[in-house]
């Protein structure tokens, strides 16, 4: 299996390689890219040997062709050099690791050249769903998510026709904050916030699963990905992310996929699927958790996820703009210019000015991104 990384050096990016690097006769690096994390891009090219990598302007494209010794290496830039990365004749296998908005358009050009797409950028699907699955099924493409919980339905619906299933649920862990109140959380700062108490992801995941935005994004993208309405998508908070998703079906029986907190498992069935390969990745010893624990979602303290249900139900761009908005307040929370609860407060006025566009084509998804982030911005300087 030859295989493109959008977004190596990242935390999926980087945990994929390590997959990659366990099971050297059956996958290969074709292509690589990063941001701006150029000294860690320049490592990964060097143990991979990757044909392609693309990074995030000319500047440090320059930069890296004086420090790279292969000529033979090509070195493309920003994202007109990641859809040329994603849709290359030698790739077999996407995997579309960056965060935000970037992912769109290269995760279409891969699709569009029948590409095998193993998602994590949740952003594609939350802000183009509908095009995204669209052309997938009219290119005959398969996307097999690479989130924990959506990998865990995805196994688990293999068990039963579409029609079969009455409802799937989806785990939350509850975050660093779970069982706080809202008044609690008034003075947290972004490095309390980062504490994730069960699993190492990047700074924006992180955060986004502290407000719960990321489990209202993972239904959204569950919506797309499953085709289920969002009243058959359920979810419940469950501290220690052992069970990573469930399965209802119509005869009373629920199917669950348990397994340690640890990205490399679902990447590892990403990569891998049909086939399931012997990880050298260490097991679940169910004596280490005797207890295994559910609880109802707590509403009030985290807005977050109300207005991902919210955007998904009035449809059109709002998805759109819902991620745009969170993107930007998420970045001022982490550069500390805004406070925690001020994240679901600013995605709330952004999404009370906009007026929906229905249609779903992929420069009307661009111009709702660009609006929403001009708005937040806009209401943040007027703070």
């Amino acid at each position: 299996m030859k295989i493109a990384i959008l977004g190596s050096t990242g935390s999926v990016g980087s945990q994929t390689l390590e997959v990659i690097q366990a099971f050297p006769k059956e996958f290969e690096v074709i292509a690589l890219s990063a941001n701006q994390q150029i000294d860690r891009l320049l490592e990964q090219i060097q143990i991979f040997q990757p044909q392609v990598v693309t990074i995030g302007s000319e500047v440090l494209a320059n930069e890296l062709r004086q420090r790279v010794d292969d000529p033979k290496l090509q070195i493309l830039v920003g994202t007109k050099g990641l859809c040329q990365m994603a849709s290359m004749d030698e790739v077999d296998l996407v995997v579309t690791s960056v965060v935000g908005m970037i992912g769109l358009e290269p995760t279409l050009a891969a699709i569009r050249a029948g590409k095998t797409i193993a998602l994590a950028n949740k952003e594609t699907l939350v802000t183009a769903g509908k095009l995204v699955m669209s052309e997938a099924k009219k290119y005959g493409v398969d996307i097999i998510p690479i989130d924990s919980e959506h990998s865990a339905i995805y196994q688990a619906l293999a068990c039963g026709s579409h029609e079969e299933v009455k409802r799937i649920i989806l785990t939350a862990s509850g975050g660093p904050f779970r069982g706080k109140s809202r008044e609690e959380l008034g003075d947290v700062t972004f490095r309390e916030a980062l504490k994730h108490p069960n699993w190492s992801m990047g700074k924006k995941i992180t955060i986004d699963s502290a407000t719960l935005m990321n489990k209202g994004l993972e239904v959204i993208e569950a919506f797309w990905l499953f085709d289920l309405p969002v009243n058959q998508i359920s979810v419940l908070v469950h501290p220690q992310s052992i069970v990573h998703s469930m399965v209802e079906y119509c005869d009373g029986n629920v199917l669950a996929q348990l397994g340690p907190s640890d990205m490399r498992l679902p990447i590892q069935f990403a990569l891998s699927m049909p086939k399931r390969l012997i990880t050298p990745w260490p097991r679940l010893n169910f004596l280490e958790h005797s207890a295994l624990t559910f609880e109802a979602l707590d509403h009030e303290t985290f807005p977050c996820f109300d207005l991902c249900i919210q955007a998904i139900q009035k449809g059109g761009t709002f998805p759109t703009v819902l991620n745009a908005a969170n993107e930007v307040a998420v970045h001022s929370f982490l550069h500390d210019e805004i406070r925690f609860n001020k994240i679901p407060q600013l995605i709330a006025d952004v999404m009370s000015q906009h007026e929906s566009l229905n249609e779903m084509r992929l420069n009307d998804i661009l111009l709702a991104d660009q609006w929403a982030r001009k708005i937040a911005n806009q209401i943040l300087e007027r703070g």
